[in-house]
């Protein structure tokens, strides 16, 4: 131990005596890390993690192979190892003494910038800071041990300078340290799970921006713990002390040994992709987690109140501030400016009542389609929705992704199944034929993770009404939900369901009555037992089989050109006028009556398609004579808590999660301004909704 301890002591005093060591470890990664914060405008706080991970990446990159390589030719070339040749030393402690020295010398590198991100750019100091500090030495050391292999196999300067610029440079640019992963093709991303910097950059990413922990990474960390050993014990089978020994060139093969443990993670992560899918996490979160100043915004707010001009300002995916009148500069609070004059701000749409396993239109066979609806109701300002008559195996793949960041969609509240009457033979839908097997149901449902639960007395609309529920299994379901802690939405198409309904114990009436007007002393029940009416007067329109309703230019930009057309060839035939009288009536009445009252667009529907829906749920409110704010409030505050999402969407208020609804004009006047789309926030996200597709193609 004594000569490995002398060796590291005496290198330590060496090192700090040489400029290139100052250089490469310190002002090298210091410039970059100037140049990328600026780039990526650190100072609005979403991309300084991103810029802490890449600058450590190039220092590490910089100490192993310039450092490290290039240092010890040097010493070689210069004969300073010949000295200890004839010293009763192996190469060992000089190998050993070599990782060491640049791991202790570029820990105070990374300190030093980790204190500029923090107390110049305000960094957040790391969850995981431990794990942080031991990734970046296990990683240094890795690095370091691959520049002493480099060293062992090069004849001279020159050939050492060609092969660390040969494995520098690709890891630098296939990494993600210098470009963004999510930024190149698939293809390319599978390659990059081979190289050792992409290992070095997904942990620190991982742990800086997704707060884990260095056990979390433990493929990365098994991955460089054994390079490191392998480079060294390589290292000193191939060492030489004078620059006259030479190698036999097939030595120079040694290069590839220190790439076999990314070989094996890499073919891993291939087959698992779970690289890949944390990296693209990782690029949502730090969008997410940037400042924005949204300015001078007519803004939509709590309890239906309008605030004529004030601002919003969101960090860390949170609504930080709300400045009534004249804001702060959005430099002073390091924001990016978003100018809203003349526009007005909404709390993100909710539309309560989809069916996601349904297009809406003609079926065309797309393993991709579920994806694709729910960042169509992004592109369409709803950030969340409650799916009704879809599997959990169906949503759950995409509800993980959503939730972890690995795609862009509305967030899921799910039902599961509608329990029916037996003898419908759809898939969709459970038939109990006792009340103790739908309790057992229900129970599942909630295991499986429903927010609700969805029955129906009848089909839930005027025509081909199916066999009816049996009552006591209706009664069954609502004590099962109660105990549960889920709510009952049931389907009714005339008084009598919605009397049975509310006597069963239901939480919520969807349709109502469509054909028939609803006794005020019905609408009294409803009101004193707090149960929600849910009269989706799109789905109702639709009946008619209007290819009118495709028209509308927000349900041409969603649309996928296939579907649009195989649907209007499907639903060629006759349109019927659309009657919703007592529809609308019955909607109305409810208002003044004061029932709780929630819009649910039913997409999925036949001419629903998912994403405008509920815009046009919203315009036929107010064409039943509901005001704009009462509607508007029905698609956000009323449609969270009824989906139980209160505490984070509906509202625009400190701390509620910052998705967002920006629209030209002001939709309280004319409510159709909810589809002209200035900007869509999700949790702090800005979304680009040219390119919202791209990722998810029909």
């Amino acid at each position: 131990m004594r000569p490995y301890l002398a060796y590291i002591a005496v290198t330590l005093k060496l090192a700090w005596r040489d400029k290139m060591v100052i250089f490469f470890n310190y002002l090298f990664p210091l410039i970059f890390f100037f140049i990328f914060a600026q780039l990526g405008k650190a100072e609005q706080g979403g991309s300084i993690n991103s810029v802490f991970s890449s600058v450590l990446v190039i220092g590490v990159l910089g100490n192993g192979f310039f450092g490290g390589g290039i240092r010890a030719v040097v010493d070689r070339e210069q004969n300073i190892l010949r000295r200890f040749k004839v010293a009763p030393i192996s190469p060992a402690p000089i190998l050993v003494s070599a990782v060491v020295v640049g791991m202790v010398n570029y820990l105070p590198s990374a300190l030093l910038t980790f204190l500029i991100a923090h107390f110049h750019y305000g960094m957040p100091i790391p969850e995981r800071w431990i794990s942080a500090l031991l990734f970046i030495a296990i990683g240094t050391m890795a690095f370091r041990a691959m520049g002493q292999i480099i060293a062992s196999v090069a004849n001279s300067m020159a050939e050492s300078q060609i092969i660390i610029q040969s494995l520098y440079f690709p890891m630098l640019m296939l990494s993600g340290a210098a470009v963004p992963l999510s930024f190149l093709p698939d293809w390319v991303q599978i390659i990059t799970q081979f190289i050792p910097a992409s290992y070095l950059f997904n942990g620190m990413q991982n742990i800086l921006v997704r707060h884990e922990s260095l056990a979390d990474n433990l493929d990365s960390v098994i991955a460089l713990v054994i390079t490191t050993g392998l480079c060294i014990f390589i290292s000193m089978r191939l060492f030489r002390w004078e620059k006259g020994e030479k190698l036999k060139p097939a030595a120079k093969l040694s290069i590839l040994a220190m790439l076999l443990p990314f070989l094996f993670v890499g073919a891993y992560q291939v087959y698992s992709k779970d690289n890949i899918l944390k990296a693209k996490s990782v690029a949502r979160e730090i969008q997410r987690s940037r400042s924005l100043l949204i300015r001078d915004a007519r803004i939509f707010a709590r309890n239906g109140k309008v605030i004529d001009s004030a601002s919003v300002l969101v960090r860390q995916g949170k609504i930080a501030e709300i400045y009534i009148g004249t804001a702060p500069d959005a430099d002073e609070l390091r924001a990016e400016p978003v100018d809203a004059s003349g526009k007005t701000l909404l709390p993100g749409l909710i539309d309560p009542f989809v069916m996601l396993s349904s297009t809406g239109g003609a079926e065309l066979p797309s393993p991709r389609r579920v994806a694709r609806e729910l960042a169509a109701y992004i592109f369409s300002g709803v950030v969340a929705v409650g799916s009704s008559g879809d599997s959990p195996e169906l949503l759950s793949p995409e509800i993980r992704s959503i939730q972890r960041g690995e795609t862009l969609g509305a967030d899921i509240y799910f039902s599961g199944p509608v329990f029916a009457a037996q003898g419908n033979s759809s898939s969709s839908v459970y038939t109990p034929g006792t009340p103790e097997e739908a309790r057992k149901m229900v129970q599942s449902l909630k295991q499986a993770g429903a927010s609700m639960i969805r029955s129906t007395l009848d089909n839930g609309t005027t025509e081909n009404a199916a066999t009816r529920l049996d009552v006591s299994i209706l009664r069954a379901i609502a004590d099962e939900c109660d105990k549960q802690n889920l709510k009952l939405v049931v389907s009714t198409a005339s008084v009598q369901n919605i009397s049975d309904a509310l006597d069963a114990g239901a939480h919520g009436i969807l349709f109502g009555s469509p054909t028939s007007k609803i006794p005020d002393n019905i609408f009294e029940r409803m009101k004193a037992q707090s149960v929600t009416l849910i009269p989706s007067l799109t789905t109702l329109e639709a009946q008619s089989s209007d290819l009118a309703l495709l028209e509308r230019s927000l349900v041409e930009q969603i649309g996928p050109p296939e579907l649009l057309s195989a649907t209007r060839q499907l639903f060629r035939k006759p349109a019927t006028p659309a009657d919703l009288t007592i529809a609308m009536e019955n909607l109305q009445r409810a208002h003044r009556r004061g029932v709780e009252l929630v819009t649910g667009s039913g997409s999925g529907n036949k001419l629903v398609l998912h994403g405008p829906g509920i815009h046009r749920e919203l315009y036929l409110w107010v064409k039943a004579g509901i005001p704009a704010a009462v509607a508007l409030e029905a698609a956000t505050s009323k449609a969270a808590k009824f989906l139980g999402g209160q505490d984070q969407l509906g509202l625009i208020a400190p701390g509620r999660d910052a998705s967002l609804l920006l629209v030209n004009g002001n939709p309280l006047q004319e409510i159709t301004a909810t589809e002209a789309i200035s900007l869509v926030v999700v949790k702090g996200e800005r979304i680009n909704r040219s390119d919202i597709f791209d990722k998810t193609k029909f």
